[in-house]
């Protein structure tokens, strides 16, 4: 079959309101918050603790209410 599509998922975590809606419809479990630190607004913002992983389905961007996150599809 055909490779899966690479992606590169980015956060402007300074906006970012730790919701976890992109958590949870993640479907390759790219994505969780961060529990070590907090962003300027007071929140654990979101990031990508497994980035080999994303497949480019952009689902945590079309979700984002805030529009914090970008996602890049990677050519091979």
């Amino acid at each position: 079959g055909k490779p899966m599509a690479k992606g590169k998922v980015t956060f402007d975590q300074e906006y970012c309101k730790g919701c976890a809606l992109c958590v949870s419809v993640c479907p390759k479990d790219v994505l969780a918050l961060k529990t070590d630190e907090l962003n300027p607004k007071g929140y654990r913002p979101a990031y990508a603790k497994n980035p080999d992983d994303c497949i480019a389905c952009t689902s945590c961007a079309i979700i984002c209410p805030d529009s914090v996150i970008s996602v890049y599809r990677i050519e091979e």
